[in-house]
Protein backbone atom coordinates (compact mmCIF):
# COMPACT_ATOMS: atom_id res chain seq x y z
CA UNK A 1 0.00 0.00 0.00
CA UNK A 2 1.43 3.21 -0.74
CA UNK A 3 1.57 6.25 1.56
CA UNK A 4 -1.21 9.37 1.25
CA UNK A 5 -0.68 12.35 -0.22
CA UNK A 6 -0.25 14.65 2.47
CA UNK A 7 -2.00 17.91 1.91
CA UNK A 8 -0.91 21.51 4.03
CA UNK A 9 -3.80 23.99 3.83
CA UNK A 10 -2.54 27.22 3.88
CA UNK A 11 -5.40 29.95 5.09
CA UNK A 12 -5.77 33.16 7.02
CA UNK A 13 -10.03 33.83 8.00
CA UNK A 14 -12.33 31.52 8.70
CA UNK A 15 -11.78 28.23 7.24
CA UNK A 16 -15.03 27.72 4.81
CA UNK A 17 -12.74 26.61 2.37
CA UNK A 18 -10.28 24.47 4.79
CA UNK A 19 -13.58 22.74 6.01
CA UNK A 20 -15.13 21.75 3.25
CA UNK A 21 -11.59 20.12 1.92
CA UNK A 22 -11.13 18.52 5.79
CA UNK A 23 -14.53 16.75 4.83
CA UNK A 24 -13.82 15.57 1.45
CA UNK A 25 -10.43 13.87 2.82
CA UNK A 26 -11.34 13.06 6.16
CA UNK A 27 -11.82 8.78 5.24
CA UNK A 28 -10.35 9.06 1.37
CA UNK A 29 -8.20 6.30 1.18
CA UNK A 30 -5.17 8.19 -0.98
CA UNK A 31 -5.40 11.67 0.07
CA UNK A 32 -5.20 13.33 3.91
CA UNK A 33 -5.11 16.63 5.01
CA UNK A 34 -2.12 16.50 7.41
CA UNK A 35 -1.33 19.85 8.12
CA UNK A 36 -2.96 23.36 8.74
CA UNK A 37 -0.78 26.50 8.05
CA UNK A 38 -2.27 29.76 9.97
CA UNK A 39 -0.56 33.28 9.88
CA UNK A 40 -3.61 35.21 11.83
CA UNK A 41 -3.75 33.83 15.94
CA UNK A 42 -6.92 33.52 16.24
CA UNK A 43 -8.68 32.92 12.96
CA UNK A 44 -11.56 30.36 12.49
CA UNK A 45 -9.46 27.82 10.50
CA UNK A 46 -7.24 27.29 14.01
CA UNK A 47 -10.88 26.13 15.63
CA UNK A 48 -11.85 24.05 12.28
CA UNK A 49 -8.53 22.08 12.31
CA UNK A 50 -8.35 21.34 16.18
CA UNK A 51 -12.26 20.10 15.91
CA UNK A 52 -10.82 17.65 13.29
CA UNK A 53 -7.57 16.34 14.96
CA UNK A 54 -5.33 17.85 12.58
CA UNK A 55 -2.38 19.86 13.70
CA UNK A 56 -1.80 24.02 13.29
CA UNK A 57 1.49 25.97 12.39
CA UNK A 58 1.03 29.32 13.13
CA UNK A 59 3.71 31.17 11.14
CA UNK A 60 5.60 33.95 11.27
CA UNK A 61 5.93 37.06 8.64
CA UNK A 62 9.66 37.28 9.19
CA UNK A 63 10.44 33.61 8.86
CA UNK A 64 7.62 32.84 5.69
CA UNK A 65 9.39 35.80 3.51
CA UNK A 66 12.79 36.36 5.00
CA UNK A 67 13.86 33.40 6.43
CA UNK A 68 13.60 29.41 5.15
CA UNK A 69 9.41 30.11 4.66
CA UNK A 70 8.83 27.11 6.96
CA UNK A 71 10.29 24.42 4.21
CA UNK A 72 11.94 22.10 7.01
CA UNK A 73 8.55 21.68 8.60
CA UNK A 74 6.57 20.93 5.82
CA UNK A 75 9.36 18.41 4.21
CA UNK A 76 9.43 16.88 7.82
CA UNK A 77 5.79 15.88 7.59
CA UNK A 78 6.33 14.92 4.30
CA UNK A 79 3.98 17.45 2.64
CA UNK A 80 2.94 16.64 -0.90
CA UNK A 81 0.57 19.63 -1.76
CA UNK A 82 0.07 22.86 -0.53
CA UNK A 83 -3.20 23.91 -1.22
CA UNK A 84 -4.49 28.01 -0.63
CA UNK A 85 -7.90 28.07 1.10
CA UNK A 86 -8.09 31.58 1.50
CA UNK A 87 -4.19 32.48 2.64
CA UNK A 88 -3.87 35.94 1.95
CA UNK A 89 0.48 36.68 1.73
CA UNK A 90 1.71 35.97 -1.35
CA UNK A 91 3.92 32.78 -1.20
CA UNK A 92 7.42 33.18 -1.15
CA UNK A 93 10.12 32.30 -4.03
CA UNK A 94 11.41 29.62 -1.18
CA UNK A 95 8.61 27.66 -1.04
CA UNK A 96 7.30 27.84 -5.00
CA UNK A 97 10.89 26.04 -5.50
CA UNK A 98 10.32 23.93 -2.59
CA UNK A 99 7.06 23.09 -4.40
CA UNK A 100 7.41 23.28 -8.04
CA UNK A 101 4.07 22.97 -9.54
CA UNK A 102 2.50 21.79 -5.98
CA UNK A 103 0.64 24.53 -4.75
CA UNK A 104 -2.80 25.42 -5.86
CA UNK A 105 -5.01 28.26 -5.17
CA UNK A 106 -8.66 29.38 -5.64
CA UNK A 107 -9.38 32.82 -6.50
CA UNK A 108 -12.57 34.50 -6.54
CA UNK A 109 -13.11 35.71 -9.88
CA UNK A 110 -12.34 34.68 -13.79
CA UNK A 111 -8.97 34.67 -14.20
CA UNK A 112 -7.48 37.11 -15.50
CA UNK A 113 -9.52 39.70 -14.53
CA UNK A 114 -9.71 40.90 -10.92
CA UNK A 115 -6.66 39.23 -9.96
CA UNK A 116 -3.22 40.86 -8.66
CA UNK A 117 -2.15 42.15 -5.19
CA UNK A 118 -4.67 43.30 -3.45
CA UNK A 119 -7.42 41.98 -5.40
CA UNK A 120 -9.23 39.39 -2.94
CA UNK A 121 -12.65 38.75 -1.06
CA UNK A 122 -14.88 41.69 -1.13
CA UNK A 123 -12.36 43.95 -3.28
CA UNK A 124 -13.16 41.20 -6.06
CA UNK A 125 -16.53 41.07 -5.86
CA UNK A 126 -16.71 45.00 -5.42
CA UNK A 127 -15.09 45.74 -8.86
CA UNK A 128 -16.78 43.01 -10.52
CA UNK A 129 -20.43 44.45 -9.50
CA UNK A 130 -18.80 48.28 -10.54
CA UNK A 131 -17.58 46.97 -13.75
CA UNK A 132 -21.32 45.38 -14.51
CA UNK A 133 -19.76 42.12 -15.60
CA UNK A 134 -22.56 39.49 -16.92
CA UNK A 135 -20.41 36.15 -14.98
CA UNK A 136 -18.10 35.75 -12.74
CA UNK A 137 -16.90 32.85 -10.78
CA UNK A 138 -13.61 30.93 -9.29
CA UNK A 139 -10.24 30.24 -10.89
CA UNK A 140 -8.47 27.38 -9.47
CA UNK A 141 -4.95 27.92 -10.88
CA UNK A 142 -1.21 26.72 -10.12
CA UNK A 143 0.78 29.00 -7.85
CA UNK A 144 4.12 30.76 -9.34
CA UNK A 145 5.62 33.90 -9.02
CA UNK A 146 2.90 36.61 -9.73
CA UNK A 147 -0.40 37.24 -8.26
CA UNK A 148 -2.97 34.73 -9.09
CA UNK A 149 -1.03 34.20 -12.23
CA UNK A 150 -0.12 30.24 -12.84
CA UNK A 151 -1.88 28.09 -15.05
CA UNK A 152 -5.72 27.71 -14.58
CA UNK A 153 -6.61 24.11 -13.51
CA UNK A 154 -10.04 25.17 -13.96
CA UNK A 155 -12.82 28.02 -14.19
CA UNK A 156 -16.84 27.79 -13.05
CA UNK A 157 -18.83 30.45 -14.01
CA UNK A 158 -22.35 31.94 -12.42
CA UNK A 159 -24.67 34.77 -13.67
CA UNK A 160 -25.29 38.13 -12.70
CA UNK A 161 -28.44 39.59 -11.82
CA UNK A 162 -29.32 43.28 -12.50
CA UNK A 163 -29.57 44.03 -9.08
CA UNK A 164 -26.33 42.26 -8.10
CA UNK A 165 -24.38 43.45 -5.08
CA UNK A 166 -20.81 42.79 -3.73
CA UNK A 167 -22.68 40.77 -0.85
CA UNK A 168 -25.31 38.62 -3.08
CA UNK A 169 -22.27 37.45 -5.51
CA UNK A 170 -20.16 36.71 -2.39
CA UNK A 171 -22.76 34.38 -1.76
CA UNK A 172 -22.68 32.71 -5.04
CA UNK A 173 -19.21 32.40 -5.40
CA UNK A 174 -18.50 30.86 -1.90
CA UNK A 175 -20.93 28.27 -3.29
CA UNK A 176 -18.80 27.33 -6.19
CA UNK A 177 -15.95 27.05 -3.84
CA UNK A 178 -17.10 24.94 -1.53
CA UNK A 179 -18.71 23.01 -4.55
CA UNK A 180 -15.54 22.51 -6.96
CA UNK A 181 -12.81 23.38 -5.23
CA UNK A 182 -12.21 19.75 -2.87
CA UNK A 183 -13.28 17.73 -6.27
CA UNK A 184 -10.51 19.48 -8.31
CA UNK A 185 -7.93 19.05 -5.82
CA UNK A 186 -8.35 15.49 -5.99
CA UNK A 187 -8.44 15.28 -9.09
CA UNK A 188 -5.34 17.28 -9.53
CA UNK A 189 -3.58 15.72 -7.01
CA UNK A 190 -4.01 12.33 -8.13
CA UNK A 191 -3.21 12.98 -11.47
Amino acid sequence: MTSPIRLALFASGSGTNAQKIIERFRSHPRITVDLVVCNKPGAGVLAIAAAAGIETLLIDRERFFRGDAYLPELRARGIDWIILAGFLWKVPSALIAGYPAHILNIHPALLPKYGGKGMYGHFVHEAVVAAREPQSGITIHLVDEQYDHGAHVFQATCDLSPSETPETLAVKIQALEHRYFPEVIEWTVLA
